[in-house]
């Protein structure tokens, strides 16, 4: 029993705090291979001594003290970080003895969203920058890493891999950069955070369709980023789309985890406060020149959240934005939801023929949604056996079970009884 209390114990500590043991590690060592390996060694320690001596009162606490002697350990070993080991002996009493820092220090509320910014440091791709984030900060996996920016899953791991090692090589600092470099490197986190939250919002893989833990991350994210830099457009445009989004989620799944598509949704089950806190946000991320992109997509979902169905939806308004869209971002991706508006404002044909022209765009092969899209189109124009065809594709394609589960039921139906 004591050992599966304590097997129980880690896993949620590790779970609901493994960013920010990474974090600290990171920033302790400037090595994000160590803080990785030693973090899981920690764990593996907890398991070991946890059932013995009882779950600590401080776990977190525990697993960082467990993972920094590791850490000193094998850089002690390893005559390659003697120059590192020096300056880790300058620092001695505070390996002795380990403190969590207080929440908030200097300008930046959290050690996570200190470690975002690091990871977006200039020297780095912005693929690279975004990735690290992912893998290392939101603990999002290298497939989940790589369906985001919709790649295989060895070429996400290469990308990961030289990161990392250009990190070492060019001796990038893990540490908070100045007010004058945040401006710059802010598009970048603004990107990890979306993508954070759109695992969230729509799972890769696995048995459930949404992720909250990952979604709850990012708005938190959201929210700091907010307060750090109110005067940020583009911040507040950021936590409108992921608030006025978000606001739908208990209406996504019904009882039995099932996939609900937007059509079928119970719209009284959306959140109306975060509805409403989504709509005052938009209104400075809107005003003003230059509107940047999420703040668009923000405009797009309160169009959603303000209809009474999707019949009622004002489609005209949501494709002129998706045209404002791709003039900031000539995405293919942006291409596919804006083809969709249009075939609910103009009929399924026009909607089939923009997709049609997407289909040799690199970005979407392997895009389940890309086959699964065409399949609606092709249901609702009564040509049912290319329909089935593209519904297989994106079965195909598919990673998550209820979105699975989705496509199946409409294969079926168009089998008839």
């Amino acid at each position: 029993m004591n050992e599966l209390r304590a097997a129980r114990s880690v896993e949620a500590v590790f779970r609901e705090d493994r960013s920010r043991l990474l974090a600290l590690l990171a920033a302790r060592f400037g090595d994000l291979d160590l803080a990785e390996e030693t973090a899981s060694e920690a764990v593996a320690a907890a398991l070991e001594r946890w059932p013995v001596d009882g779950v600590p009162d401080k776990p977190l606490a525990w697993l960082l003290t467990a993972a920094r002697h590791k850490a000193v350990d094998r850089i002690r070993r390893d005559r390659a970080f003697a120059e590192r080991l020096a300056l880790l002996q300058l620092e001695s009493d505070r390996a002795a003895a380990v403190v969590l820092p207080e929440p908030g220090f200097g300008d930046v509320p959290d050690e996570r969203l200190q470690l975002f910014f690091t990871c977006c440091h200039p020297a780095l791709s912005p693929e690279a920058q975004t990735a690290l984030v992912l893998r290392f900060l939101a603990g999002l996996t290298t497939p989940e890493v790589a369906r985001a920016f919709l790649v295989p899953t060895a070429t996400m791991a290469q990308r990961i891999v030289r990161a990392k090692r250009k990190i070492r090589s060019a001796r990038i600092p893990f540490r908070v950069p100045g007010p004058e470099e945040l401006p710059g490197r802010l598009p970048t986190v603004l990107r990890a955070v979306y993508l954070v939250f759109t695992e969230g919002y729509a799972a890769s893989s696995g048995e459930d369709l949404l992720r909250p833990d990952l979604a709850d991350e990012a708005v938190r994210l959201a929210r700091i980023l907010h307060r750090l830099l109110p005067a940020e457009r583009e911040v507040a445009g950021l936590l409108a789309l992921l608030l006025l989004t978000d606001a739908r989620r208990a209406a996504r799944t019904d009882a039995a985890g099932r996939q609900v598509l937007l059509e079928d949704q119970d719209r009284s089950l959306w959140d109306a406060d975060l509805v409403a806190e989504g709509q005052r946000l938009l209104v400075p991320a809107l005003t003003g020149p230059g509107v940047g992109p999420y703040a668009v997509q923000a405009a797009i979902a309160a169009l959603h959240d303000e209809a009474a169905d999707v019949a009622g939806t004002d489609w005209p308004q949501i494709v002129a934005l998706y045209d404002v869209l791709l003039g900031i971002e000539r995405s293919p991706l942006v291409a596919l939801n804006r083809a969709m508006a249009v075939a609910m404002r103009d009929g399924p044909a026009a909607g089939l023929a923009l997709l049609d022209g997407l289909a040799g765009a690199e970005e979407l092969r392997g895009y389940h949604l890309l086959p699964a899209s065409r399949a609606d189109l092709l249901r609702r124009l009564g040509r049912a056996a290319e329909a089935a065809a593209a519904y297989r594709a994106a079965l195909d394609l598919v990673g998550n079970e209820p979105e699975s589960a989705t496509l199946a039921r409409r294969l079926a139906e168009l089998a008839g009884p």
